[in-house]
Order: structure tokens, then C-alpha cells, then sequence
């Protein structure tokens, strides 16, 4: 009989292929990069940037384009701002146990590259707002010195915190406005500014109740039911505003009062589903994730979305 000969084991100790380690290092550091971008805040910059798509007038071509831009480049700009707090809360991260894996706390990002990837971000900016004009770029500017202020001290400032988060919403807004070429809807611009007053209370409120405000110093300035009485009093402004841009500022022509009976139940009760769920659920740790992934919440944008272009669509045909 043949001898049996045995297959050649090659050691498990051996060697790692050149280059390995390197790539592996690559891969973290690109996911803790893209973590740094939070791509999960972006769909609120194409939300808001395009409300103006309410308008008829809008639905061009041009504009589209222009509006595609303009929500670029305030993704870009919010992703400068993420890197900048993120650098200068970098200590107080750390010590934080919600907080002390973000990138630069945890050290997988150190502050030299992210000042590297803070300049290849403000290049890619430079290059988008180089399509604009300077009438039609400055909610950018004004959106970077509000959040430089804020980075560097102001959202210490209780109140003044939830205010200068709010307005850089209305400036998204006013940039899609002045990307579309269309005209400023006052009623719409103070009830987006109401609602994300609402919004940014409701992560306050959350904050109180699960951490004790310990490591944000606004929350000093705050209780549980201050924040649930200023909430209260933002969703009835919003309520407000939005009926009155139905009644006086929509691009609905006769349709006006069809709007009106459709429309304002579907917002209420949008105001009122959020308010359910920061009160009874607590929910409000993250605005946008309660938006977009609330089956009741998405259900109702989406009969609202729906109803609102019929209703444009008709009112731009008998137009």
C-alpha cells in the first residue's frame, strides 16, 4: 500500500500580507470621517432648503438645478460646523457617556486631520458657491458666523441656543428661495422658524430628563416644564403661521379654501403626534429620526405631500 502523505499546512503564524494593516487602518478612519459628516442630518438641509417647490414657479428647470446646489452647499457648510463643535467639545465628549464616541472624543479622528478634512470640505464649498452670485450666497455666510458664534460660546446661552439653531433653518429656507428665484412667503418663513424652535425644545426637554443637563451648560437655564410650556407655545405659532400662509400667501388661487379643509387637520395633527411622542414617549433625543422613521409621522407628511401638489398642480392648470 502507498504511504499516506499528508497535505502541507502552511503555519497560521506567518506573515501578514504586505499592506494589510494599512487598508484596515484606511477603512476606520474613512467610517469615523463619514461619522464625523453625520450624513444623518442631511435630509433635513434638503427638506427645508426646498419648501419653496411649494411655489408653482419654481417647477423649472433652472431652478431645479439651482435648488440642487443650494442644498449642497448648505450639506457642506453644516458638515464645517459638525467639525468645528465637534473639535471644540472635543474634552467635554469625552467625559460624556452618550457622547464620548464621536469621532474626535474617542481619538479614531485626531484634531490634525480633522482640520485636514475641515479644509478639503470648505474647498468643495468654495467650488459650490462659486455658481452663485453674492445676493444670492449670503445665508451661507450668515450661517457660518451664527455657528462660528455658536461653536466658540453662544449655545451656552440659555434660550439664545434654541433660537440661533432655529434661525439657521430659516436661512436653509431663505436660500432656497433665493435659489428658486421665487418670492419670500412671510407666514412660511415664521412657521418653519416655529417649528424648528419646537423641534430643538423637544431634544432639549429629552436632554433634561436622561442626562440632567450635565454636559451642556444651557440646559442650566431650562426645566422639564419650561421646555414643555415653550413647546406648546411654538406649536400653536406654527399652527398659526402655517394657516395664515394657506389663507394669504399660498400659490393655491381659488383652491385656498379646499387647501384649508385638507391641509391644516393633517398639520395639526403632525404638531400634535410630535408632542405625543417627546411628552408620553420621550422621543425627542433626535428630531430627525422621529420624522422620517414614526410610521404615523411619515404616514401623515405623506398624505400631506399628496394633497399639497394635487392642490398645486390644479392651481397652476386653472392658472
Amino acid at each position: 500500500m502507498a504511504p499516506v502523505t499528508q497535505p502541507l499546512v502552511v503555519p497560521a503564524t506567518g506573515p501578514r500580507p504586505t499592506g494589510e494593516v494599512p487598508l484596515r487602518q484606511a477603512g476606520t478612519l474613512v467610517r469615523a470621517l463619514v461619522q464625523l459628516a453625520r450624513p444623518g442630518q442631511w435630509p433635513k438641509n434638503l427638506l427645508v432648503v426646498s419648501v419653496p417647490l411649494l411655489d408653482p414657479q419654481s417647477w423649472g428647470r433652472t431652478p431645479l438645478t439651482n435648488l440642487v446646489w443650494a442644498v449642497t452647499a448648505f450639506i457642506l457648510t453644516s458638515v464645517l460646523v459638525y467639525v468645528l463643535n465637534d473639535m471644540v467639545d472635543r474634552r467635554r465628549d469625552a467625559a460624556n457617556p452618550t457622547r464620548w464616541h464621536r469621532p474626535i472624543a474617542s481619538g479614531r479622528v485626531t484634531p490634525r486631520v480633522a482640520v485636514v478634512f475641515a479644509a478639503v470640505v470648505a474647498a468643495a464649498l468654495a467650488g459650490v458657491l462659486s455658481t452663485f452670485t453674492p445676493a444670492t450666497a449670503w445665508p451661507v455666510g450668515v450661517y457660518l458666523l451664527l455657528n462660528l458664534g455658536y461653536c466658540l460660546g453662544l449655545k451656552h446661552v440659555p434660550l439664545l441656543d434654541v433660537f440661533l439653531v432655529a434661525s439657521g433653518f430659516a436661512l436653509r429656507l431663505m436660500q432656497g428661495y433665493l435659489a428658486t428665484g421665487t418670492t419670500v412667503s412671510g407666514w412660511l418663513l415664521t412657521a418653519v422658524f416655529t417649528l424648528c424652535l419646537l423641534l430643538t425644545l423637544g431634544k432639549r426637554r429629552h436632554e433634561l430628563k436622561n442626562s440632567g443637563g450635565t454636559h451642556r451648560p444651557a440646559l442650566r437655564g431650562y426645566t422639564v416644564p419650561l421646555t414643555d410650556q415653550l413647546m406648546q407655545l411654538s406649536a400653536a405659532l406654527t399652527a398659526g403661521s402655517y394657516l395664515l400662509y394657506l389663507r394669504d400667501e399660498a400659490p393655491l388661487a381659488a383652491h385656498a379654501s379646499i387647501a384649508a379643509v385638507l391641509l391644516t387637520p393633517l398639520a395639526i395633527f403632525g404638531l400634535f403626534r410630535y408632542l405625543q411622542l417627546v411628552l408620553v414617549h420621550d422621543a425627542g433625543e433626535n428630531p430627525v429620526r422621529v420624522l422620517v422613521r414614526d410610521p404615523v409621522m411619515v404616514a401623515n407628511a405623506a398624505l400631506w405631500a399628496t394633497l399639497s401638489g394635487v392642490l398645486l398642480v390644479a392651481a397652476r392648470g386653472a392658472g
